[in-house]
């Protein structure tokens, strides 16, 4: 039975490029589970877009001598066009600066206000002194007064997981300019989030089958439950839909508030955009979906706090009870696959201090699968994991090349050179059927995987068929048996299957190679389709263009099945699925990224 499957991916900051640390986190895992849901039957939506508001687009913008728009856009595409790259199968990958996101944070809020989780507070606000504009809690950095910890930000501290307000760290300075921040008092609209303790903690206790990391930071979220600011003091963003505040200058929603919203409001753009207008619905009304979201572990506490309380609350069903707002009940999340850190020399991928390898430079000199890889088979899923170039070259030389490369050469090699077309099998023996229902099992086990976000065991079980192929024909030696060509080509047929079966199995993983293998062994179509970037005209806003991601991946043949190879089909000489990198690229890495020695 087809299940509704929506993959949320977390939004990036349009204020730049992005590097390796960003997608290890969201771009590659949110593929791989939106691609194996999609080959399992399940219908998919796969939303995310570009997140263009608040501080960090000023600040940039400021840099490059552009308006806050400009800089949007510009950066806008640069992102879109590296995870098209990527092969990131985005149903919408749109932006928080259109017509239908404003309209639908500001039905949100309006919901959530008529309920009564949105109270006025006077609160005290920090601001740069040299330039007088608001300063977002993450722009603040100082010492955390609860732990100690050097380098909690102004929201709240990564060592020890606390919510922080930025005027209680100790010594704190700006990320922008390093300047010590001023603290003003500012009248703004705070989410009441002690408002949702009981049914919070409700909900959280159900979450039992999250990955440990999320688990144990969420642990103490409700026991520290306060009211957190939803608006700020700065003229780019959503507009307040309120009396006495809709007409002020600079008054806008804060950043978080409007882009954690931004998975809804792009699935009802994606819906729009569709011709159905209402087509959202059977992801986010009917109980039977499941919603999981993708994000780094800075991010837990929005995903696994603020967004459900905020769904919570236009559903009427925080604390306070209230009404359904405007969308109906909508789903809160089924799961939060949360990421470590990708860290480089021991440091988290940081852009200002120049630990930074970004993706287009990845993607131009080594090609997206290799990337792709290197994240599910190694990447940060559940602890923080230091990216290496030593480590990048022997995975990729030694087990996707060697591997995996040299199994689907010389599977298909040997078939094309001895029967031109896939050989028809004779009696098998023990050691064909003993391969084959591995892979053929393999199936279950890489899918459970894949079903629980877990990529590393998921990859690494395929792998293990793919090493099981690669001992089989080394055993069987089919080039010694031109003496038997039955028995030689039983083994053929035999590796082609396993080869077929593999091919499946890294689909999600390997996209783009899987549809050179796909061909290779005689298919023709589209077996793993990828996203198209388009330029297409605000629904809300005439002449206003968007780029966005998109694609249609109905007409994709990947099933996650096993499929018999058919005999008969003609072979073609394969050329190498994998080229193998240069050695030396671990001891010095690329011009564009060289090792720095201590």
């Amino acid at each position: 039975m087809s299940t509704p499957v929506l993959t949320a991916v977390a939004w990036p900051y349009a204020n730049g490029p992005r590097h390796i640390g960003h997608v290890s986190g969201i771009g590659v895992p949110s593929d791989v589970f939106a691609r194996y849901q999609r080959m399992a039957g399940n219908r998919v939506l796969m939303v995310s877009g570009s997140d263009e508001h608040g501080t960090p687009i000023l600040v940039q913008a400021d840099k490059e001598g552009l308006t806050p728009r400009q800089t949007a856009d510009k950066y806008h595409r640069v992102i879109a066009e590296d995870l098209r790259g990527l092969g990131v199968t985005y149903d919408l990958y749109t932006r928080t600066t259109t017509g239908n996101h404003e309209q639908v944070v500001q039905e949100i809020f309006l919901a959530l206000y008529r309920n009564g989780y949105v109270v006025p507070r006077t609160t005290t606000g920090a601001i740069s002194p040299s330039t007088g504009r608001t300063l977002p809690d993450r722009y603040i950095e100082g010492t955390c007064p609860i732990c100690g910890y050097d380098g909690a930000r102004g929201d709240q501290c990564d060592n020890c997981g606390n919510q922080l307000d930025a005027a209680e760290l100790i010594n704190p300075v700006s990320r922008v300019n390093g300047e010590k921040p001023k603290f003003i008092e500012t009248e703004h609209l705070f989410l009441d989030l002690p408002a949702f303790t009981d049914s919070l903690g409700k909900w959280l206790a159900t979450r039992t089958g999250w990955r440990s990391n999320v688990l144990n930071f969420t642990r103490n979220l409700v026991d520290d439950m306060r009211p957190r600011p939803i608006t700020r003091d700065l003229d780019w963003g959503v507009k307040i839909p309120l009396d006495g505040w809709r007409d002020e200058p600079l008054k806008r929603f804060y950043v978080w508030f409007d882009a954690v919203i931004g998975y809804f409001s792009a699935s009802v753009e994606w819906a729009r955009r569709s011709g159905e207008p209402d087509a959202w619905r059977q992801w986010w009304n009917d109980p039977e979906a499941e919603l999981v979201y993708f994000m780094g572990k800075d991010n837990i506490t929005f995903h696994a706090q603020i967004w459900p309380a905020l769904l919570l609350g236009h559903n009427g069903q925080g604390d306070r009870g209230g009404e359904p707002g405007p969308y109906d009940a909508l789903n809160l999340p089924t799961e939060i696959a949360s990421s470590e850190f990708l860290t480089m020399s021991g440091s988290k991928f940081s852009t200002s201090r120049g630990t930074v390898i970004y993706l287009h430079d990845f993607l131009r000199e080594f090609g997206p699968d290799t990337l792709r890889y290197f994240i599910s088979a190694a990447g940060p899923e559940t602890q923080d994991v230091d990216f290496t170039w030593d480590e990048f070259t022997r995975r990729i030389n030694f087990e996707l090349a060697n591997e995996w490369g040299n199994l689907v050469n010389r599977s298909i090699s040997m078939a094309h050179k001895n029967n031109g077309a896939v050989p028809r099998p004779q009696v098998p023996r023990a050691a064909d059927e003993e391969l084959k229902a591995l892979s053929r099992q393999a199936f279950e086990t890489v899918g459970e995987n894949l079903r629980r976000s877990r990529f590393r065991a998921g990859i690494g079980e395929a792998m293990r068929v793919v090493s099981a192929a690669n001992k089989y024909l080394s055993e069987q030696e089919p080039w010694k048996l031109k003496d038997d060509p039955e028995r030689r080509d039983t083994v053929l047929h035999t590796a082609l299957q396993v080869v077929s079966d593999a091919n499946t199995l890294l689909t999600p993983f390997l996209p783009h190679s899987a549809q050179k293998v796909h061909e290779a062994m005689g298919g023709t179509g589209v077996w793993a389709a990828q996203p198209e970037l388009t330029d297409a005209e605000d629904l809300d806003v005439p002449g206003r263009i968007n780029p966005i991601l998109t694609g249609d991946y109905t007409g994709e043949q990947a099933r996650w099945e096993s499929m018999p190879v058919e005999v008969g089909r003609p072979l073609a000489k394969p050329s190498p699925l994998f080229a193998k990198l240069d050695p030396k690229l671990a001891e010095t890495g690329p011009e564009w990224a060289p090792i720095v020695q201590a």
